[in-house]
């Protein structure tokens, strides 16, 4: 069977080559516009570009200004990164600036 001029097999061939797509998306927890949390919102931004360029939601959740969302996700300390898909659901929390450490913790490199 032909898709337009390649191959079925051939089209898949491509689409497994073109490794996951997965939509990612991450709930960043942080307490005001403190430099801790100034450095975690940069961090998580720079790796996400860096690694999931058009394949990541990220929702940066101040917990002063939601505490309640933060009681509904029992976050107990922060910065804290949540990612909510794909399953399963990960916690990252503190330093987010190891960005071996929250590639792991995203599920994009296996454990070493």
């Amino acid at each position: 069977m032909r898709n337009g001029d390649r191959s079925t097999t051939e089209v898949f061939e491509d689409l497994l080559a073109s490794g996951p797509q997965d939509k990612y998306v991450l709930r960043l927890y942080v307490t005001g516009m403190t430099p801790r949390s100034q450095q975690a919102i940069a961090a998580i931004k720079t790796i996400c570009e860096k690694h999931l360029k058009g394949r990541y939601d990220l929702e940066v959740i101040d917990i002063y200004q939601n505490p309640i969302l933060a009681k509904d996700q029992q976050i107990v300390a922060v910065p804290t990164l949540v990612k909510q898909l794909p399953s399963p659901l990960r916690r990252l929390i503190g330093n987010l600036s190891d960005e071996e450490r929250v590639l792991v913790g995203l599920d994009l490199r296996p454990k070493q």
